[in-house]
């Protein structure tokens, strides 16, 4: 069983999101996976100069973590995940990784990945788009998957209206949004509503 979680900009609470899907159905022994994309040394979930790609040899770089920790993979753990690994790509790139995350997902009782460009390879069980609308910034690769999302999950800042109007008009009305809060994410409501979109039985992750 597949979930993917991503959003529109970097650093508006997609980890979060997964450490609290993670924490609050913990029954469901996930094993996370958190993907970067890097270019030019600058780091897709940053925006920042960043040295985590892999070697200029090899198409991508998979570490597992093992420690709970402030990074991502390690917040995963602390959350309660079986296992947490980390997939660093060039951009652009991640297809050649597509048949590792492969076999981690069918190894996986339940599978839970934050990411975009993911989509572009599997079918999730379930695909959650966390949005910001104070954050100004659109990611074109985000808008592409936007029809896809199962869910909406827009933070809580006070601010009722989208800074991006010409995006905000293609929203699919019909998609059920929830308001959620930081510093936690994921309330009871989120919860409840991926607990009941899963599947009783675990066997079945869809890929393409």
């Amino acid at each position: 069983m597949l979930v993917v979680v991503g959003g529109h900009s970097r650093n508006i609470g997609k980890t979060a999101v997964v450490a609290g899907l993670i924490r609050k159905l913990r029954h469901r022994k996930w094993t996370a996976l958190k993907i970067s994309q890097t270019g030019h040394g600058v780091c897709s979930n940053t925006g920042n100069a960043c040295e985590c790609g892999p070697e200029p040899d090899h198409p991508f770089a998979l570490s597992e973590e093992y420690e709970p920790g402030p990074s991502d993979s390690g917040r995963y753990l602390a959350a309660g995940a079986e296992r947490s690994f980390w997939l660093r790509t060039p951009t652009g790139r991640l297809f050649e990784a597509a048949d590792l995350v492969r076999k981690i997902i069918d190894q996986s009782a339940n599978t839970i990945i934050e990411s975009n460009s993911i989509l572009e390879f599997f079918d999730p069980d379930l695909f959650l788009m966390v949005l910001d609308f104070g954050c100004e910034d659109f990611k074109p690769s985000s808008l592409r998957f936007l029809n896809r999302a199962d869910a909406f999950l827009v933070v809580d800042k006070g601010i009722n209206v989208p800074l991006w109007d010409d995006i905000a008009k293609g929203f699919c009305e019909e998609t059920p949004r929830f308001l959620v809060k930081p510093p936690a994410y994921v309330n009871a409501a989120v919860a409840e509503f991926v607990n009941s979109r899963l599947p009783a039985s675990t066997a079945d992750s869809r890929s393409r």
